[in-house]
């Protein structure tokens, strides 16, 4: 049930005065009640020190029978209760009883105390008249010694009337500021409420799209401030509102004249929003408040919309719809799980990238023949030659054509990597067993060069499923490279487990990369030092195909490096990518 404002500000002075009230008046009878028993506690003080003077000679002489007569009268007289007891606790006399038949009173606490030479004071129920009475004991002494007890008791039912008494008078006064207290609530509560309610019903209008809802306050406090801003607001929201809707029907045109599809699917896979374009890739005018898959089907967009939905991150994929290629980029709208789609024509451009592969492709084939016959002539001439010069010639010739073999190797497996349709051999891989391997093929070289070679593998390092291979090619080239450009030091590889991640990391102590180099280096045939390179027998196509292993194991590959000191390569690898 809904309350309202004016309830909620009423019942909240309510409270506060009803809690307050309450405290006020538990304190005040507390208060009341202890100053009543201070005041009678000095009153019997004051009494009993005059009575001392009174019952001193008596007691030094020992007349009890006149001590006992003279306290009955005088406590009738004074309405209060006086009892005298010896310094052993017999009561020699008393005002309300017999004291040859009263206890003997030297434990009591009031007696025990004024004893010692103090002043006693206690509040119990009376063991004799069996009522709650305050006892006060006086030391009656005469040359520093003490004759005995002087004690003096009220009952507390005549404080308790007292009290009472006042405590009417109080919580009549109390009720009726109250009262009062709850009429001045109750006004300004409703002085209070009356402009929010106009406040809410403003911007109820302005919620159903009524622009030109104000609240005019005539108070100069607060609210009217209030009032003031909420009506500059409404201002400001329909210049706001008419900016958006013009945003609106440009951005409309805009998505309109795209001439990449655009498409926009709600949280139920339904078609939000499409353009021209989107409906003449799919050949079909009726899309919106369909499901994306009534209007066209292709699986690889079913697994990138599934993707996408499991991930919450952005994706691009490459996918084939009515005879023709595009790149689908996809992202991840969070704030209402919707996802937008481009699809972007690269038909041309894969049909381009074909006929380049092939190329490569071809020409490497057709180059392997010839290359191989000017090696095979080039050896067989070297065997019949004896002329030291012509051994030089020869060795250049040699050198260059296996310089040669090597780029056409490694484009012809560079191309078969970026086939689409490379298939891996996927078996369960130990990497450290990989590695082993092939650091055994440069033993010599690090030997040569006087380089160290650690390799670090986690105790608990999962197996891949990859092609082992690939993986092997993927390392030859980063442990020759790492060779090759290193002279002092050597060469750090380890094994890692990350999640359900292998980091493979691989760091020379070499002559490193310039940092503008970094962003091209697994680009084909980038060299950072071309003569060192042609040198070294570089072919330039090392690293890339190195990136095309990773990529193809759904992994990924950063690089850093510090010029002249060092170079690290860390690849990210899936434990089970597939």
């Amino acid at each position: 049930m809904r309350k309202s404002i004016f309830l909620k500000i009423f019942s909240g002075y309510l409270l506060v005065i009803i809690i307050l009230s309450g405290l006020i008046l538990a304190l005040s009878f507390t208060t009341i009640r202890n100053y009543y028993i201070d005041t009678t506690e000095k009153h019997l003080k004051d009494l009993g020190i005059v009575l001392k003077v009174q019952i001193t000679p008596l007691l030094y002489e020992k007349k009890f029978q006149e001590l006992d007569t003279f306290i009955k009268k005088l406590g009738k007289e004074i309405h209060t209760r006086i009892t005298i007891v010896a310094p052993d606790g017999v009561v020699l006399s008393d005002s309300e009883e017999n004291p040859k038949s009263m206890d003997n009173h030297r434990t009591r606490t009031e007696i025990a105390q004024a004893l010692e030479g103090n002043i006693g004071r206690f509040l119990r129920v009376s063991e004799t008249l069996k009522e709650q009475m305050l006892y006060i004991a006086l030391p009656v002494e005469k040359d520093k010694k003490i004759l005995g007890v002087l004690r003096l008791s009220l009952f507390l039912k005549d404080i308790n009337t007292v009290i009472s008494h006042t405590r009417n008078k109080i919580l009549q006064i109390s009720l009726l500021i109250i009262t009062i207290s709850l009429l001045i609530a109750l006004i300004f509560s409703r002085s209070l409420s009356k402009p929010i309610k106009e406040l809410s019903a403003a911007a109820k209008r302005i919620a159903n799209e009524d622009f030109s809802a104000r609240v005019l306050l005539k108070n100069n406090d607060e609210l009217k401030e209030l009032a003031d801003n909420f009506n500059s607001m409404a201002v400001r929201m329909k210049t706001l509102f008419d900016e958006l809707s013009r945003q609106k029907e440009e951005l409309n045109s805009v998505i309109s004249s795209l001439q990449e599809g655009f498409l926009v699917l709600d949280r139920d896979e339904k078609i939000l929003l499409s353009n021209y374009s989107f409906k003449k890739i799919i050949q079909n005018n009726i899309v919106e408040e369909k499901f994306y898959w009534e209007t066209f089907r292709e699986p690889k967009f079913d697994e990138l919309i599934k993707k996408i939905r499991g991930t919450k991150s952005n994706f691009t994929e490459e996918i084939s719809l009515n005879n023709r290629v595009f790149l689908c980029s996809a992202t991840f709208l969070g704030t209402k799980e919707e996802i937008a789609v481009v699809f972007h024509d690269i038909t041309d451009i894969k049909n381009l990238e074909k006929i380049k592969t092939d190329f490569v492709s071809n020409i490497s084939h057709e180059l392997r023949t010839p290359l191989a016959a000017i090696k095979g002539f080039a050896e067989t001439l070297d065997d019949k030659m004896h002329s030291t010069e012509n051994k030089h010639y020869l060795d250049i010739i040699r050198r260059n054509t296996d310089r040669l073999i090597n780029i056409i190797n490694d484009l012809l497996f560079l191309s078969e990597l970026e086939e689409k349709s490379t298939k891996l051999e996927r078996v369960e891989v130990d990497l450290k067993i990989i590695v082993e391997n092939i650091t055994k093929i440069f033993e010599q070289r690090l030997k040569e060069k006087s380089l160290f070679l650690n390799l670090d593998v986690d105790s608990n390092l999962p197996p891949v499923k990859a092609d082992p291979f690939k993986l092997e090619q993927m390392f030859i080239n980063l442990i020759d490279n790492a060779v090759k450009y290193t002279e002092n030091g050597g060469i750090n590889i380890s094994l890692k487990s990350k999640g359900d991640k292998v980091e493979i990391t691989i760091e020379d102590t070499g002559i490193g990369i310039p940092e503008d180099h970094l962003p091209r280096i697994f680009e084909r045939f980038y060299v950072v030092d071309k003569s060192r390179s042609k040198k070294l027998g570089g072919t330039g196509l090392g690293l890339s195909i190195v990136k095309h292993v990773v990529l193809l194991h759904n992994g990924n590959i950063n690089v850093e490096s510090s010029l002249g000191k060092w170079t690290k390569f860390v690849i990210m690898l899936p434990a089970n990518p597939f």
